[in-house]
């Protein structure tokens, strides 16, 4: 690697354009004014997520009342949105507040170390041809946790012999015509139900290929007491009203189905039954065999798949797969799918961190033998945070309670005159859990690699937004666990020595 060209020196280093990342980046503008800080991003543009896919029909899981961001209100008529909806609503953020200065694009951040000497982070990125340096006293990492350079694939026997085309949803050919073609979509979770519904009626047939189901929750896209709410009250005091109304809903859903899983599986069932043609075999192709909420619910506005279903331009085979054909996929059953075009909406893959090595004083820090503190900090790591957001229930309502912590964090040390913050785990005996509490394949086959979850105190990581406003909003920044230093306390006391 050649040597940096480059060092740019702000109080706080952000990695990811994405929704993390311009939240925090407005709320170091908003809540510390007086705060330096810059945006790397590794694309060419913002939004993360909702610029990086691009296959058809992408839109939200969750309702935008409760994604987007706490400060800045939902407007379009749609509770559930297209992507290009999300987009321009972030391109809004940062142009209101006026955060484009701050971006850095097509800086892929490599490294990280943290110096105690100087009490600072030297970041290593690569831009272009060109190794670039900045250095900040906090490191905030927006970065989410999809490995954005490749979805998962399994290994399918004989698919090189398929004449056909392949393609994964992260990687979608802009030129790729489906238009009366068959297509064979692989996969049961929230990319192929939003997959099917929007390919069928211009394709010749789509086929959603499941291994086992998942369960499938009809929603109006359009949520009607929100919209009569902004045309009587007007968004800006409507949106408040909408998105506790919409929180605790999602809460309550979440909490009855942990608590009645039973009963939760017969409702969704049922609801499933009603919408697809009489003597339609809900069971197997809707029946998972784990409880509700044990993965994320797939989430279909207006029960647009189960229309896709029953109008017979789209079905549902719930078989496995032996071995791709020249023209299809030959099923353990005996049956074959023909295809022309085959999508293997088969996962995603995680990564920590965006795949950043991070050190301290040169000596590297491994993320899994790390312990999370109020699911924001890392043990044994100084002025770092990072923000990940919840399983089951919209991601951006962790995000900004994390964001409005780290700025009160940031506030308390600058008041105090302390440089530098290091969460330390004293109860090494204490039992460790996975950061995620999903059972989704996309999750168990990495999830080793990641910070550990604890089972007392803050260092749980709770999936739960009211107890998260008691720990983040409303909770003491300072806290046994936490470590605070003053570089120039120390210079002081070395000086009289």
């Amino acid at each position: 690697m050649s040597s940096p060209t480059t060092t740019t020196q702000v109080d706080v280093l952000i990695v990811g354009a994405g929704i993390s990342g311009i939240g925090a980046a407005y709320h170091l503008k908003s809540r510390t004014p007086g705060t330096t800080f810059a945006v790397l991003e590794g694309r060419d543009a913002i939004g993360g997520t909702w610029d990086l896919f691009r296959y058809p029909g992408i839109r939200s899981d969750s309702d935008m009342p409760t994604f987007g961001f706490a400060h800045k209100p939902w407007t379009h008529r749609n509770s559930i949105s297209e992507a290009r909806f999300i987009l321009d609503y972030l391109h809004d953020t940062v142009r209101e507040n006026d955060l484009e200065r701050h971006l850095h694009f097509g800086h892929r951040v490599l490294s990280a170390d943290f110096s105690s000497a100087t009490g600072r982070w030297t970041v290593t990125a690569r831009r272009g041809d060109e190794v670039v340096e900045f250095s900040a006293k906090f490191l905030f990492s927006g970065t989410g946790y999809y490995d954005y350079a490749a979805g998962h694939t399994p290994d399918f026997a004989g698919i090189e012999d398929f004449t056909g085309t392949v393609v994964h949803p992260q990687h979608w050919p802009e030129d790729l015509d489906y238009t009366g073609k068959k297509v064979v979509v692989i996969g049961s979770g929230a990319t192929a139900v939003t997959l099917i519904p929007s390919m069928a009626g211009r394709a010749e047939h789509v086929t959603m290929l499941q291994r086992s189901p998942s369960y499938v929750l009809s929603l109006p896209a359009a949520d009607p007491i929100a919209n009569l709410l902004n045309r009587v009250l007007g968004a800006d005091r409507a949106y408040p009203i909408i998105r506790r109304k919409n929180i605790r809903q999602q809460r309550a859903i979440y909490k009855f189905c942990q608590r009645f899983p039973k009963l939760a599986r017969r409702l969704l069932m049922a609801d499933v039954r009603r919408r697809l043609p009489e003597g339609y075999d809900v069971d197997t192709h809707f029946g998972p065999r784990y409880n509700p909420w044990d993965q994320r619910l797939c989430m279909v506005p207006n029960g647009d798949l189960f229309t896709a279903i029953s109008s017979g331009g789209a079905s549902v085979v719930t078989d496995r797969i032996d071995r791709f054909t020249p023209t299809g996929i030959l099923l353990e059953s005996g049956a074959e799918l023909e295809a022309d075009i085959v999508v293997t909406a088969t996962g995603l893959n995680i990564m920590p961190l965006g795949g950043i090595g991070l050190s301290v004083d040169e000596a590297p820090v491994e993320l899994s033998e790390t312990v999370v503190f109020k699911s924001m900090m890392l043990s044994g790591v100084p002025n770092f945070a990072f923000a990940v957001g919840y399983t089951n229930s919209s991601w951006t309502l962790k995000v900004d309670l994390v964001c409005e912590h780290f700025c009160r964090l940031l506030e308390h040390m600058a008041a105090t005159g302390q440089d530098t913050v290091v969460p330390v785990l004293d109860d090494a005996d204490q039992a460790r859990g996975p950061l995620l509490d999903l059972s989704s394949g996309y999750v168990q086959r990495r999830i080793a690699a990641f910070p550990k979850a604890g089972t007392r105190g803050p260092w749980t990581a709770e999936h739960a937004y009211e107890q998260d406003v008691e720990r983040l909003r409303r909770g003491p920044v300072e806290d046994n666990a936490l470590r605070f230093a003053s570089r120039r306390a120390v210079a002081a006391v070395a000086s009289q020595g």
